[in-house]
């Protein structure tokens, strides 16, 4: 992206108000080709974009992070990998499409898709925790007469995993939640995810909220060590 370049506007003859006028102008001017030079140099997508693995697409076209990459059939064998870049601590929706039901698993009434997250933590915080969270509906928690879930009826231990957090604790009703604890995520490192979704009443079009955790103020402890290592990162 080309800088805006300015210069300084020469004096112009006149009151001293009149001066003071394309002085205080000029500043505005100036000023404001400074914010948009910033805004255009600001991390994050352009515009959306949308991979197909697996027979399912993935977008970030709701924006507050990067999708770069999608590859893989799904299954527990060859998992579809999509990689993500999150500038903020902040909660992100990833759109999930159905587009070929042969590949799904519907002959025998149990789509499941198996899926692997490397998230690059972009931000300039350390991440205590990471929860993600499976919707039916945008911005409405799955219930569970929907069907969508974390292979809520077939899980086994090793279906849910993360290389950056020990524990993870699953929350089905009322929401379909996976919060991953007992780790932490530095600045510019990856983090790895691994969940199964199911669904035996499928829709073509569902959501993943996916939510960085901070430092909680009540807890104390080995999180004063993260604390630490968060405020070491800041500066």
């Amino acid at each position: 992206m080309r800088r805006a370049a300015c210069r300084a506007l020469p004096p112009r003859a006149g009151s001293a108000a009149e001066g003071g006028f394309h002085l205080l102008g000029a500043r505005a001017i100036t000023a404001g080709l400074i914010v948009a030079w910033f805004l255009g140099q600001a991390p994050g997508p352009a515009v959306a974009a949308e991979f197909f693995a697996g027979g399912y697409s993935f977008s970030d076209e709701l924006g507050g992070f990067r999708l770069l990459a999608a590859s893989g059939s799904g299954t527990a064998r060859d998992p579809v990998i999509v990689v993500e870049e999150f500038y903020e601590a902040a909660p992100v929706t990833l759109i999930i499409r159905r587009h070929d039901p042969t590949t799904l698993g519907l002959r025998t009434g149990q789509p499941s898709l198996t899926l692997v997250k490397n998230v690059v933590n972009r931000s300039r915080r350390v991440w205590a925790g990471f929860e993600v969270e499976l919707q039916e509906i945008l911005r409405k928690p799955s219930v569970y007469g929907d069907g969508l879930s974390f292979n809520q009826f077939g899980a086994q231990a090793p279906d849910v995993s993360s290389d950056s957090f020990a524990e993870n604790n699953r929350v089905f009703e009322p929401y379909d939640r996976i919060q991953f604890q007992s780790g932490f995520v530095d600045p510019e490192a990856t983090a790895r995810f691994r969940i199964t979704i199911t669904d035996p009443t499928p829709v073509r079009e569902f959501y993943l909220v996916q939510d960085p955790k901070l430092l909680s103020a009540e807890r104390d402890g080995a999180w004063r060590a993260l604390a630490a290592r968060s405020e070491q990162h800041e500066h």
